[in-house]
């Protein structure tokens, strides 16, 4: 192996730590968004529905003032016509008091309506409220939860951070090719975003393109003299670097030997024993 390679790869493993606390930090920030948006929506249904219940109620008060004002006409009316001389008077007055009814019942009609959509907004309410109060309520833990796990990661980055910062001090310090190594990592990272991989049975495990025999016979080689102890081997697909762990390669099958076959000479000299 590379003397570079080995702390190239523990580079590597710091970025992929870096990179997965980026994402849970991400992740939480959309959870608790998402969080912020069913509170919101809770709370918005449930003053849709108050302000359906307050309309209602307002629109009631107007019909039982109308009410109000017909009964008082219709009693005028009824005067009238007990004190009606002509029979055009008698008519007239029955037409308006047989108006004046049909609108009181019409209105009377409307406010039962109204009740009863007023029933069904508060029962609607009811549950709205309850809904909102859950919501609010998850909200509350969302929040906790995202604060504290967002501090855990931040502190998570800084501590990764560090290591990272002197491992790249140390990487360059090491050796006399460090520094072009160093680039040579941070050029494939920025491109593939990951810039070393294992090679695993014969293949990157980054792009599954297969590595060609003397490429694969090159890198599992340790030698000093080997071309991966001499140089960065990278695949020939995606480009990244490749190195290789026999503790987590899979074993090579063993070609089965076929049991012997006893001849038949050999059968006839164990039969004379």
């Amino acid at each position: 192996m590379h003397p570079d390679l080995a702390r190239l790869i523990d580079l590597q493993s710091h970025d992929d730590e870096l990179r997965r606390e980026h994402d849970h930090i991400a992740v939480l920030a959309k959870s608790l968004a998402a969080a912020e948006s069913r509170a919101k929506a809770a709370d918005s249904q449930l003053a849709q529905l108050r302000e359906s219940i307050s309309k209602e109620e307002a629109l009631r008060r107007r019909e039982e003032s109308d009410i109000a004002d017909l009964r008082q006409k219709l009693g005028r009316d009824q005067k009238k016509m007990d004190m009606a001389t002509t029979t055009a008077q008698v008519t007239a007055l029955e037409h308006e008091i047989a108006f004046l009814k049909s609108q009181i019942s019409r209105l009377e009609d409307q406010e039962l309506e109204s009740m009863e959509r007023s029933e069904t907004l508060e029962a609607q309410q009811a549950t709205a409220q309850q809904a909102a109060t859950d919501a609010s309520a998850a909200l509350d833990r969302e929040r906790t939860r995202s604060a504290e796990e967002t501090a855990a990661a931040r502190a998570t980055i800084g501590s990764v951070e560090s290591r990272r910062t002197a491992l790249r001090v140390e990487i360059v310090q090491s050796s006399p090719t460090g520094d072009t190594s160093l680039s040579t990592y941070d050029r494939i990272a920025r491109g593939k975003g990951n810039a070393v991989v294992q090679a695993l049975e014969h293949k990157c495990t980054a792009c599954q393109m297969m590595v060609r025999p003397q490429r694969w016979n090159d890198l599992i080689d340790n030698s000093p003299e080997s071309p991966a102890s001499q140089t960065l081997m990278t695949c020939e697909n995606c480009g990244r670097l490749l190195y290789y762990d026999p503790t987590r390669d899979a074993p090579q099958r063993k070609p089965a030997i076929p049991e012997r076959t006893e001849s038949i000479a050999a059968q006839i000299v164990r039969s004379s024993i």
